[in-house]
């Protein structure tokens, strides 16, 4: 089983017997396992080659593609759901892709890093550079987090396009949602992980 929080709140969150489509998916890990323990079908998409073997070697069925060239392969609501985590900052139009997952999918599960967390602010205030830390681990010049957001920011975009956010879960890098990330999230937290639907 996974030690990574937000692929465990994922696999609590998707239905048995569901169809999933898991946008960078990376090595498979969640649909393989969303598979082998809820029955879950569907498919990964994923750009990175390294990424696409291991899906095969687990037998997740992957296809090659670029997320920021949009869903049209897919038609309205083939999915129950679609999830991506940790992807939403890299992409060059994550607005557009969230519209398209709604459109492909009944539901979404997006998780992304938190770029108000106080350890970011207290960084920029004092050190007035980009953080460079094991939670973002990439300078300035070649991070691929190019939309750096917040969870205000995220939830400012949900009410924008009128989305009802079902559930969502703030962690820290401990990977606990403790009560200061519940009480001040934008501010204590590291991770989110939103559910999501029209």
């Amino acid at each position: 089983m996974t030690s990574r929080v937000d692929l465990k709140v994922i696999s609590k969150w998707v239905k048995e017997d569901s169809r999933v489509l898991d946008l960078a998916c990376g090595d498979g890990e969640l649909l393989h396992n969303l598979a082998r323990d809820k029955n879950v079908s569907g498919y990964g998409l994923e750009i990175n080659p390294q990424n696409i073997q291991a899906c095969l070697e687990r037998g997740v069925n992957v296809l090659e593609h670029n997320i920021d060239q949009g869903l049209g392969n897919f038609n309205d609501q083939s999915f129950d759901t679609v999830v991506m985590t940790q992807a939403l900052q890299a992409l060059q139009f994550p607005h557009l892709v969230l519209d398209e997952m709604l459109r492909v999918g009944r539901e979404c599960i997006v998780t992304f890093p938190n770029f108000g967390h106080w350890r970011c602010r207290l960084h920029l205030s004092t050190k007035g550079r980009m953080p460079v830390s094991k939670f973002m681990p990439y300078t300035w010049y070649d991070t691929p987090n190019i939309h750096f957001c917040t969870f205000k920011d995220f939830e400012d975009l949900c009410r924008q396009k009128k989305l009802n956010i079902i559930e969502r879960l703030v962690v820290d890098r401990e990977n606990k949602g403790d009560w200061k990330a519940r009480l001040l999230p934008n501010l204590m937290g590291e991770v989110a992980i939103y559910h999501v639907t029209r």
